[in-house]
């Protein structure tokens, strides 16, 4: 999957020179607060300063913490009571020695770019190059500075834990692959499985509506009307096609500190997302494009123009749209981008941010990630237990012949570092055809992959699969408004469909589908409850007071289990179904996505325990043996050196169609 020769086209002189020459962000300023935009621009920051996150008791405490050391560019961030603020080394070093102050450095985040194939080849590397969630091309090196360790605190009834220092370990150099060009087909067309389209069709006609049988719904006037669909990415340029105009609700443009309302999408992401979820076009035969094609929808962009982004932006605009929840009956979120994890799932900022989001009543979906097929690869946010984690199917280019479709093989696994089962399901992620402005950063980087005559784009990835199940979600909404995250959740995992061998046994382990592909009518006529996040506690985990862990574990030999929890057999392999696996997998194979499957053991792998509870993995086995924390830039520090985080960080890199 990350190897083998390929070529790009021919780039113009003035593209390349933007993607090797692209500016780094703007001098942060600007806040935001439940009452609207506060303070306009702080002076510009001392080259000495960096962008941390300043997290206490409350809102009101992080704020007298950031001007007892008269920090600048004050920012806050009601959502995880924190601000985000610059400062200097020495006033960082004052507050990380407050008691009660969690100091965090500003960590940089992107959703897809190929500046860093370009730069690697054309000068030494020489900080962090940008990668991606949505997926065309490949590739990154990557210079790091070893993790320091983080200080401990002590929170009743846990400590917190200690990451000790570990050796930088830089990606592998991969040859980009581009995207082949690939028209997907209506089910009301002749055309054969594996046939392409000889010409233009310009109808805006894709399949992943009918794979996931969102079309059936459609007929029968569930739309995801009166349903709105949040979106936090790069933006969205509103093709004409789509029919967004009169449901765009509201939008906000956060990047650097920014208040204002989104004006487009240079880079082309949220776009494309934004069109899977609630694309409105319809074909010659009327059938939508889009999985919620009437669904409201608020805007966010937090990432640039190039797909970078950054922890106190994303976070800004989750408050934002927790704010506004009520306002415009923001009902899902969808989070198609990620980053390695640094710390345990309750430690991260934007993980805080995404539970307060589920607690409100918001249904986050969140792509799985785009580092597969190894084991624990699972991305920041998609590793928080509560939220609906998605990874990617592919249908192999034949959309009509279910018996070979497959797990992508860059399809982020589980488990994650606490032990949960993710990806709970799997959505359609491989070669995705949504709209895409042709003047935008992806679509000029690889013009291969845009529609002749349409403005479609090609695109494989988790962030794909996540806008899939972003739109099943909204239906199911439409169909009963009173259902809680929750429920949403268990429908989602007691109705999907998990691939089969021709034996009738799991051709995948829980750690690679979950609970399988989603399946859009039955989860809407679904009657399951209390299926999903059991034994959970999100009131607790914000608090502080309890976390939890998750069942799953690695035996000496690698193999990963679902451990019994209850009894004397406390902590032994609970083995049937998927339970057991030992990563062993022939990609290649095509598996059918079988209909009323029963799990042996029931949901057993869907819950969660106690961390506090003196959590003791079987046979004494360290989990940290087969997990690297040093794989992207430290920023969980209260102590490191005070170079701005200025860079985009690496998270899920590019991928070739599949």
């Amino acid at each position: 999957m990350r190897t083998g020769p390929s070529w790009i086209c021919s780039i113009s002189a003035a593209v390349l020179s933007a993607i090797v020459g692209s500016a780094l962000p703007q001098a942060f300023a600007g806040e935001l607060s439940d009452s609207g935009p506060v303070a306009a621009h702080a002076p510009r920051a001392d080259v000495s300063e960096a962008i941390y996150i300043i997290q206490g008791a409350t809102l009101k405490a992080s704020v007298e913490d950031a001007n007892r050391v008269h920090a600048t560019g004050v920012r806050r961030l009601e959502i995880i009571h924190a601000v985000a603020a610059r400062l200097t080394a020495s006033q960082a070093q004052q507050l990380s020695s407050r008691p009660g102050v969690r100091l965090f450095k500003d960590r940089t985040l992107s959703t897809s770019s190929l500046t860093s194939w370009f730069t690697s080849l054309l000068s030494p590397v020489t900080q962090p190059v940008y990668s991606t969630t949505g997926t065309i091309a490949a590739p990154v090196v990557t210079t790091l500075t070893p993790v320091l360790t983080p200080t401990t605190q002590a929170i009743a009834p846990v400590t917190y834990p200690v990451l000790t220092a570990a050796t930088p370990i830089a990606s592998p150099l991969v040859t980009p692959l581009l995207s082949p060009l690939t028209t997907s087909l209506s089910s009301n067309q002749s055309l054969q499985d594996g046939t392409g389209v000889g010409s233009s069709s310009l109808l805006y006609t894709t399949s992943y509506p009918m794979l996931v049988g969102a079309d059936t719904l459609h007929q029968g006037g569930i739309t995801g009307r009166g349903v709105t669909i949040a979106v936090l990415d790069s933006g969205l340029w509103q093709d004409p096609s789509q029919n967004f105009g009169p449901r765009l609700l509201a939008s906000i443009d956060v990047v650097n500190g920014g208040t204002g309302r989104v004006t487009g999408d240079p880079y082309g992401h949220g776009t494309h997302v934004t069109s899977i979820a609630a694309g409105g076009a319809q074909d010659v035969s009327l059938s939508y494009s889009g999985i919620a094609p009437q669904a409201n929808l608020v805007v966010v962009r937090a990432f640039d123009g190039q797909g970078g982004g950054r922890y106190s932006d994303v976070i800004a605009g989750l408050n934002w749209i927790v704010a506004n929840k009520t306002r415009y009956n923001i009902r899902v979120l969808n989070l198609s981008f990620g980053a390695q994890p640094q710390s345990y799932y309750w430690d991260d900022p934007v993980n805080q941010a995404v539970m307060a989001a589920w607690r409100a009543g918001i249904v986050v979906v969140a792509a799985s990630g785009n580092e597969g097929p190894n084991a624990m690869t699972i991305d920041v946010p998609g590793n928080v237990p509560y939220v609906i984690t998605t990874g990617a199917l592919t249908d192999n280019y034949t959309p009509y012949n279910g018996t070979d479709d497959r797990l992508a093989s860059f399809s982020s696994t589980g488990p994650t570092f606490e032990g949960f089962v993710k990806p709970e399901v799997v959505a359609p992620g491989g070669h995705i055809a949504a709209s895409m402005p042709s003047n935008s950063y992806l679509a000029n980087i690889d013009p291969g992959s845009m529609s002749p005559g349409e403005q479609m784009f090609t695109m494989s990835g988790t962030s794909m699969a996540a806008a899939v199940t972003t739109g099943v979600v909204a239906l199911m909404i439409q169909s009963d408004p009173t259902l809680t995250p929750d429920t949403i959740k268990c429908r989602l995992l007691s109705s999907a469909r998990p691939a089969v061998t021709s034996k009738g046994t799991l051709a995948y382990s829980v750690f690679q589908q979950g609970a399988g592909l989603i399946n859009a009518v039955s989860a809407v006529h679904s009657g399951a409850t209390g299926c999903a996040n059991v034994g959970l506690n999100i009131s607790a985990d914000l608090a502080g007071t309890q976390h939890f862990g998750g069942p799953a574990n690695e035996d000496a030999n690698g193999n990963f289990y679902i451990m019994n929890m209850s009894g004397s057999t406390w902590g032994s392999a609970a083995s049937s179904d998927g339970y057991t696996w030992n990563q062993g997998y022939t990609w290649a194979q095509g598996y059918t996505w079988a209909q009323g499957y029963t799990w042996a053991q029931g949901y057993t792998w869907a819950k969660g325990y106690t961390w506090a509870k003196g959590y003791t993995w079987a046979q004494g086995y360290t989990w940290a043996k087969g997990y690297t924390w040093a794989k992207d830039q430290p920023w969980w520090t209260t102590s490191s050196s005070s170079a701005p985080a200025t860079t985009p960080a690496p998270i899920v890199p590019w991928v070739p169609n599949e």
